[in-house]
């Protein structure tokens, strides 16, 4: 079948399977592995609003191709593609040397096709991309949908591109150009309004369902999100998407966000076809209490029945607690208030009392939430080892404080491997405490081929060096899973498995920096590979943890398709 568009997604490393390399603790509290094969949720928005405007796109996933199958090769599927235009995303950082590989690719067997970058990321080093030969286009800012399509008349067209919004490419006379980063949009209506019947309507056309998978283990677990808004109103030191970010690296001055019905229509169309939680993205009160409230009422109106994932970005107030649980049955709450410490927390743009966060927390217990989800991370500014351990004490006082219910779940994990290019640590690193240690696209992408996760953070802080985050981080997951086994939250067995599994990993953390420190790494290290492989795809206790229970009918993708049909007919 001709297509106009192919979307590619890369894994962190193109070669991950050949290298060795020793992950850490560094995805384990997100559902992909360590080579980050989740594509982001704005390439279903692209496809369905480029096939609105009439072209023909397909999402490839090559990393979950690549994790499923040890056998499958990523070049000679590039190699038997047709499409005049391949995008391929560079949003998180951590794709930076997959995304740039699977490009070279593409040029290698269709040098004719354009190659089109977007995301976060490209929209930060787009200058070091577009010096990349294999790259034709870069797309910056939050919203590529309208620029994509007019680049893709363009290209249909065989005109030069200089009228598109956000966009970075070469001229006829291979002069850079850039673009006004104009496109802002402040009315996200036309966007989103069926991506995932798009991606199911592909999987049926080109009869491949595993290249669209989100993640390697979806199927088992098909969590589906739903995005609320493009920007943000918090101001996160170590945040690529912080307020301060959007601002001067996407031109958005503002978040904006969905109307609230748009939000439950998506919601009804992933019911037909899921019976698995659904993820809506982003605090609801960040545009106001009314808002939320509102696509509270929509939610508990429709009577879909699945089960709920809703973040906080700060405590808020009962009521709405409140509304979740009756609106949400058994609804899972999630924060992420970094340190128990208010000044730590404070110093890393969570700026709320410890009183206000115990509050909130007691109040979604109180409300019937089925879990309740609570994050804390090492890295941030005027944390110190000895911060971090009281951080797992804290932990403790909490179980004790709300009589060790089960449903309280509380992660530990380190900031890596990257604190986010664009962020305002990584923009004023003297004024938050931080060391970078990486600046360039060139050197992330090296840094990711480094044979120690430690070895590949891009920072330091004033309070912490290398050796001691990454310490620091084993020895404080190794605390927080003997109380999860002490107050019964997890296991003894999964609780024997995590301990096994980061004793392994930090006793290699060290055997590799002891054969560094003897000259002997570059020459010792192929012959750790099948040990190294091992540790990094041992079980993770934490991702077991975060996942919620499904029903045996996860999927029904028929049910959608005649509800698709019954209403064109």
């Amino acid at each position: 079948m001709s297509l106009d568009l192919i979307l590619l997604h890369a894994p962190s490393v193109y070669d991950f399977r050949q290298q060795t390399i020793l992950y850490g603790p560094v995805s384990d509290l997100v559902p992909p592995s360590p080579v980050f094969e989740m594509y982001p949720l704005g390439f279903t928005s692209l496809a369905e609003y480029l096939e609105r405007a009439g072209y023909r796109v397909r999402i490839i996933n090559l990393a979950v191709r690549m994790l499923r199958d040890r056998n499958f090769s990523a070049e000679e599927m590039v190699a038997r593609l047709e499409a005049p235009v391949f995008g391929i995303d560079l949003h998180w950082m951590v794709h930076c040397h997959g995304a740039i590989e699977v490009a070279r690719l593409v040029k290698k067997y269709h040098p004719q096709a354009k190659v089109v970058l977007g995301g976060f990321s490209s929209s930060y080093f787009y200058r070091e991309l577009i010096d990349y030969p294999e790259i034709d286009y870069v797309i910056r800012g939050d919203s590529a949908e309208e620029p994509l399509r007019q680049l893709m008349d363009t290209v249909r067209r065989g005109g030069e591109p200089e009228s598109v919004p956000n966009l970075v490419w070469r001229d006829s006379h291979g002069k850079i150009r850039e673009n006004p980063l104009s496109h802002v949009p402040t009315d996200l209506g036309d966007i989103m309004l069926d991506n995932y019947g798009t991606v199911i309507r592909s999987v049926i056309r080109h009869r491949d369902l595993i290249s669209c998978l989100p993640f390697r283990d979806w199927l088992r677990y098909p969590v589906t999100a739903i995005f609320t808004c493009r920007g943000c109103t918090q101001n996160c030191v170590i945040c690529g998407g912080s307020a301060d970010t959007f601002q001067h690296c996407y031109n958005r001055g503002q978040a904006v966000f969905r109307s609230p019905q748009a939000i439950i229509n998506n919601v009804k169309q992933i019911a037909r076809f899921s019976g698995a939680p659904i993820f809506i993205l982003g605090d609801l009160c960040q545009a106001g209490e009314d808002y939320a409230e509102e696509v509270l009422r929509l939610i508990k109106q429709s009577g879909v029945k699945n089960q709920f994932i809703l973040e906080l970005f700060t405590p808020a107030p009962t009521r709405i607690i409140r509304q979740m649980g009756l609106a949400c049955p058994d609804f899972v709450l999630e924060m992420s208030p970094e340190s128990h410490d208010f000044e730590v927390r404070k110093a890393s743009g969570r700026n709320y009392s410890t009183e206000a966060l115990e509050r909130t927390l007691g109040d979604a217990l109180e409300a019937g939430c089925g879990r309740l989800d609570v994050f804390f991370m090492l890295g941030v500014p005027k944390q110190t080892t000895a911060s971090v351990m009281a951080t797992v004490d804290y932990s403790e006082h909490l179980l004790q404080r709300f009589k060790g219910d089960r449903r309280l779940s509380l992660f530990i994990a380190p900031l890596s491997p990257f604190i986010d290019p664009g962020s305002p640590g990584f923009e004023h690193p003297e004024r938050h405490g931080y060391r970078i240690r990486f600046l360039t696209l060139a050197e992330h992408r090296q840094a990711l081929l480094s044979p120690s996760w430690k070895y590949s953070l891009n920072y330091e802080t004033e309070w912490m060096d290398l050796h001691q985050i990454a310490e620091t981080a084993y020895e404080a997951i190794l605390r927080l899973n003997h109380l999860k086994a002490k107050y019964g939250v997890i296991p003894p067995k999964l609780a024997d498995a995590s301990e096994w599994r980061i004793k392994s990993a930090r006793e290699m953390m060290h055997h590799l920096d002891d054969l560094k420190s003897q000259g002997r790494l570059e020459t010792q290290l192929p012959s750790l590979k099948t040990v190294i492989d091992e540790i990094n795809w041992l079980p993770v206790s934490e991702k077991t943890q975060l996942e919620l229970p499904v029903g045996l009918i996860k999927l029904k993708p028929w049910r959608y398709l005649w509800a698709q049909l019954m209403k064109r007919w």
